[in-house]
């Protein structure tokens, strides 16, 4: 009898660990996204998969843009295409802060009612002679704290002050706190390639599946 009672037992944990497996791998496969957003000044459009092996298609008119979301997917292990045109003629503002934005609203499309996810992610990451800090939580609730003061205006072409305002408009659209600390840097590219990389593995750690969860990672039930 008690045989039997252990076999059974064995077969019904057997059943739950391959349901969780599957309910799992069901909301991986479902966690992608496609956004495209057309004003007067832009043209953005993205496509994203949370759960990919860090492969980019990126262009933007902003050569610098490109490179650090380009290494912002291949180090979150995010797949991205994203194309956007703009008035570049007048600056890259409006080109850079849209691409925020319209990144922003593909992870919120891609992550749902948030259910199943870890919620909170940090990540430290050095360039050489810079260290970056990034810490999210994906709560539904919008907070930046950009904490990287850059001496130099320019990278090559680029303003570095743009990097706060893409910030800014990609957490304000995922509905999350973010937190970026620079600890240590001189070399500007080197200082924001490390913001985006540590972004990149904050993120990957914030939207990655807890498979003991059952719903989100509330108190209150909703992270919307």
């Amino acid at each position: 009898m008690k045989m039997n009672e252990t076999r059974d037992n064995r077969k019904a944990n057997g059943r739950a660990v391959r349901a969780r497996a599957n309910g799992s791998a069901a909301q991986r496969s479902a966690r992608t996204a496609s956004v495209e957003r057309r004003t007067r000044e832009t043209q953005v459009a993205v496509e994203l998969a949370l759960d990919g092996e860090g492969r980019a298609e990126v262009s933007t008119g902003v050569p610098f843009l490109d490179h650090m979301l380009e290494s912002f997917a291949r180090h979150g292990f995010f797949d991205l295409k994203l194309a956007a045109q703009g008035d570049l003629h007048i600056d890259e503002h409006h080109t850079v802060e849209d691409v925020g934005i319209v990144l922003g609203r593909a992870f919120r499309q891609a992550l749902g009612d948030r259910s199943g996810i870890k919620r909170f992610g940090n990540a430290i990451v050095p360039l050489d002679e810079a260290l970056c800090e990034a810490v999210v939580d994906i709560s539904g609730r919008v907070f930046l704290a950009y904490n990287i003061a850059i001496r130099q205006e320019r990278v090559g072409g680029f303003q570095t002050e743009l990097v706060h305002d893409f910030m800014k408009g990609l957490s304000d659209e995922v509905g999350m706190n973010l937190h970026l600390n620079l600890r240590a840097g001189r070399n500007p590219h080197h200082v924001i390639e490390a913001a985006f990389k540590a972004l990149a593995r904050a993120m990957d750690a914030a939207t990655a599946v807890e498979p003991r969860l059952r719903g989100v990672l509330s108190t209150k039930g909703t992270l919307s």
